[in-house]
C-alpha cells in the first residue's frame, strides 16, 4: 500500500507565525483636558467647601465632650446641649423668637393673602407702584432699613417695644410671602370662582371654600418662610429690639462678645436643625397639597 506524502505548504510557517500574538502595546495614560463645564464644577464643588465646612465644624464641636474647640473630639457628649436648657437667659431667646417668628408668619401670611389678590385678580390706579413698594423690602440692605426706621421712629418719638420689633419683621418678611403666594395665585384660573358665584356663593364663601384650598400650598411655604426669616434675622433685630429683649440670633451675639463657649456650637447646632428643616417641610407639604394629598 503505496503511502502519500504532503508536501508543506510555503504559507504553513508564515500561518504559524501569524497566530502567535504580538506583544500587546503599552497604552500611555494621558490626563483629560481641562474644559471650561469642567472648572466651573470644579470651582463650584469649592466654594460649596468653603460655605458648609465652617458649618460642619459647628455641629461636630457641639457634640465634643471637652470644653476646647480642638480635633480630634475627646469624645461624644450632649452635655452642651443640656447646658442650654439649664441657661435661664438662653431658654427665654428662644421663647421670644418662637413668639415673634410665629406672630410674624402669620400677620405676614394674613397681609401677602389680600395683598397678592388685590395684584392678580383686581386692577386700579397705582397698583404698580403698590407691587413696588410691596417687594422693595427685599431690594434694601437690612442695615439700612433698620437704621432708617429707627431714626423715623426716633423722630416720632416713638420708643423701641416688642410692637416695633414685630412690625419691623413683617416689613422685612412680607414680600417673600407676596411673591410665593402671587406665583401660585396667577396659576389658578379664575373661572372656579366664577363658577362658585354664579352657583348663589358670595365672596367670603368663594374665598374660604373655592380660592383658599387652592392657594394652601403657598400659604404654608410663605407662612413657614415668614418664620424662618424671622427666626433667624439678627441685623435688623439689633436696631429695633428694646433693652432686656433677646432673640436667640441676638443671644448668640452677646454670648460671642465675651468668650466662644461650647454652648454656642449647641445653640448653633440647634438653629442650623430648624433653619434647614423648616423649608424642607414647607416643600414637602407644598407638594403633598398640589397633589391632593392628605397630610
Amino acid at each position: 500500500m503505496m503511502q502519500t506524502t504532503t508536501a508543506a505548504s510555503p504559507a504553513a510557517p508564515a500561518a504559524a507565525a501569524s497566530t502567535v500574538q504580538a506583544p500587546a502595546r503599552r497604552r500611555r495614560f494621558r490626563l483629560p483636558r481641562p474644559t471650561g463645564w469642567s472648572v466651573l464644577r470644579l470651582l463650584t464643588v469649592l466654594v460649596y467647601v468653603f460655605m458648609f465646612a465652617p458649618i460642619v465644624v459647628v455641629v461636630l464641636l457641639s457634640f465634643n465632650s471637652s470644653r476646647f474647640g480642638t480635633f480630634p473630639l475627646e469624645g461624644f457628649s450632649l452635655r452642651w446641649f443640656e447646658a442650654l436648657w439649664a441657661n435661664d437667659a438662653i431658654v427665654s431667646a428662644f421663647q421670644t423668637s418662637l413668639l415673634l417668628g410665629a406672630l410674624t408668619a402669620i400677620i405676614s401670611t394674613a397681609i401677602g393673602i389680600a395683598a397678592s389678590l388685590a395684584m392678580v385678580r383686581y386692577d386700579f390706579p397705582g397698583k404698580g407702584l403698590i407691587n413696588t413698594l410691596l417687594i422693595t423690602p427685599i431690594l434694601v440692605p437690612e442695615v439700612v432699613l433698620g437704621v432708617a426706621l429707627l431714626l423715623f421712629l426716633r423722630w416720632m418719638s416713638i420708643p423701641r417695644s416688642f410692637a416695633l420689633l414685630l412690625m419691623g419683621h413683617v416689613l422685612i418678611t412680607l414680600p417673600f410671602v407676596v411673591l410665593v403666594v402671587q406665583a401660585r395665585l396667577t396659576g389658578i384660573k379664575p373661572v372656579y370662582e366664577e363658577a362658585a358665584r354664579s352657583l348663589g356663593a358670595n365672596a367670603w364663601e368663594t374665598f374660604f371654600r373655592v380660592t383658599l384650598p387652592l392657594l394652601m400650598p403657598a400659604v404654608f411655604a410663605g407662612m413657614l418662610f415668614a418664620f424662618t426669616i424671622s427666626f433667624d434675622d439678627v441685623t435688623a433685630t439689633l436696631f429695633w429690639k428694646s433693652g432686656g429683649t433677646e432673640t436667640v440670633p441676638t443671644q448668640i451675639f452677646a454670648m460671642l462678645r465675651n468668650s466662644i463657649s461650647p454652648e454656642i456650637n449647641a445653640l448653633g447646632t440647634v438653629m442650623i436643625v430648624l433653619t434647614v428643616s423648616l423649608p424642607l417641610i414647607a416643600g414637602f407639604l407644598a407638594r403633598r397639597f398640589a397633589r391632593g394629598g392628605r397630610t
